[in-house]
């Protein structure tokens, strides 16, 4: 894996393939200028945005710089089908591609999906490498987040994620999201719900690569307490949201009740994985 923009003397079309994938889906190939949505926590600012949004308006800001600010996936584009950033998809490429040299067996998966950019992304570097023989999952409510379950994860009382009504992509815009990139076919599965009602019923599942991006502690647990035990060895686990207190508590109560001791690494300020040693 090469790192992000640096240029080889030589590159094959699978890398031109992929590097242009990256930037389509990150929308970063376009422009020096972009805009993302406004933001903001204070007082006045929520009160401004929920008054743009009764009349049907979306404020937005300049972005300067998106290949910067998404770089480490610091915004969220008004455009592109991730926010995950340059770096996290880079290390996506490098997990798959090392599970594909190793000869790894198992799919690939997603938690929590957004717009689709990563799952995309994923079923771009088989198509590069002309695998056949593995599947992307999808899995996202497809609705946005859960309202908390604070009973079952206290460490989820207050949270406000199933507010968020930009995280609430429909599964036809996904689904069409796939189809402009000519990448809906029959090696990509969407699993539509609530983690702990989906992630069980892949039937007879081996995973090679897990990402996990659900924000929350629920969502996280929920998802490694489906998908971790049927990671294969040398396979990878990648957390999106670890930088958030309540993803990095459920990872680490998780490897703890486990026993898992393999290393974290970091990706970016909020990304990390790791890889699953032999059993």
């Amino acid at each position: 894996m090469r790192e992000t923009g640096t240029a080889p003397a030589e590159t094959t079309a699978a890398e031109r393939y992929l590097d242009l994938l990256k930037g389509a889906v990150s929308h970063t190939l376009y422009t020096r200028t972009d805009v993302g949505p406004f933001a903001g926590s204070n007082r006045v600012t929520r009160a401004l945005l929920r008054e743009a949004d009764r009349r049907g308006l979306l404020l937005i800001r300049k972005v300067e710089d998106p290949e910067g600010e998404r770089e480490e996936g610091r915004d969220w584009p008004l455009f592109g089908q991730t926010m995950v950033g340059l770096k996290r998809l880079d290390n996506v490429r490098h997990c798959i591609e090392d599970v594909l040299e190793r000869s790894v067996p198992g799919d690939l998966i997603e938690t929590g999906v957004w717009r689709g950019g990563t799952t995309i992304f994923m079923r771009g570097v088989l198509e590069a490498h002309g695998v056949r023989d593995r599947k992307v999952w999808v899995a996202d409510s497809f609705e946005g987040l859960p309202r908390p379950d604070a009973e079952r994860y206290p460490a989820d009382g207050g949270a406000l994620w199933h507010m968020a009504d930009r995280l609430a992509i429909s599964l036809e815009e996904v689904k069409g999201n796939f189809e402009r990139y000519g990448l809906l076919d029959d090696q990509v599965r969407f699993l539509k719900g609530w983690f702990k009602d989906t992630l069980h019923t892949v039937e007879d599942p081996q995973w090679a690569v897990i990402r996990l991006d659900g924000d929350m502690y629920g969502s996280t647990m929920e998802a490694l307490t489906a998908l971790y035990p049927n990671l294969m060895p040398g396979g990878y686990v990648i957390v999106d949201d670890y930088k958030i207190d309540v993803c990095r508590r459920a990872v680490d109560d998780y490897r703890r009740s486990n026993a898992i001791e393999d290393p974290i690494a970091q990706i970016d300020w909020t990304g990390v994985y790791w890889q699953r040693s032999a059993a």
